[in-house]
């Protein structure tokens, strides 16, 4: 018989640099799951990413006090920041000068890497929507 689900939750943690403490430590802690074997999954699971990339987790808590995680890939702006070779986003978008700039090239990229998370139906309308957010940090997509 299946086990009993009681709950998901949903982390975002550096890739490979998991530990007890706030956010994994309480979130782990009150639905009373193993907090050490998650963290040496976790970052067993992330060894192969690049250290501290930005890895969102749905971890699925069931009855028995058991555990089963599922990892996604980095968020979009991860992947646009790392494009553009920039620390982080405009803190006024739209109104006036750009922080940097990605080309469709890139934002093809990575919309084949990211196409597993997107809720798009194919690559394009990927990049249509990687465009969007790259518009909103600040950054000016070029041909290319």
């Amino acid at each position: 018989m299946a086990k009993k689900i009681t709950g998901y939750i949903k982390l975002q943690i550096p890739a490979g640099k998991a530990n007890p403490s706030p956010p994994v430590g309480p979130a782990l802690g009150q639905r009373g799951l193993n907090i050490m074997q998650f963290v040496k999954e976790f970052n067993a699971a992330t060894q192969g990413l690049e250290p501290g990339t930005p890895t969102p987790v749905v971890i699925t808590a069931y009855s028995d006090r058991t555990f089963s995680f599922i990892t996604k890939t980095p968020p979009n702006t991860h992947f646009l920041l790392r494009a553009a070779k920039i620390d982080k986003g405009s803190q006024t978008p739209g109104k006036g000068g750009s922080v940097g700039r990605v080309t469709k090239t890139q934002l093809r990229e990575i919309a084949a890497t990211k196409m597993k998370d997107m809720n798009a139906n194919d690559v394009e309308a990927a990049v249509r929507m990687l465009a969007g957010s790259a518009r909103s940090m600040g950054l000016v997509v070029v041909e290319g």
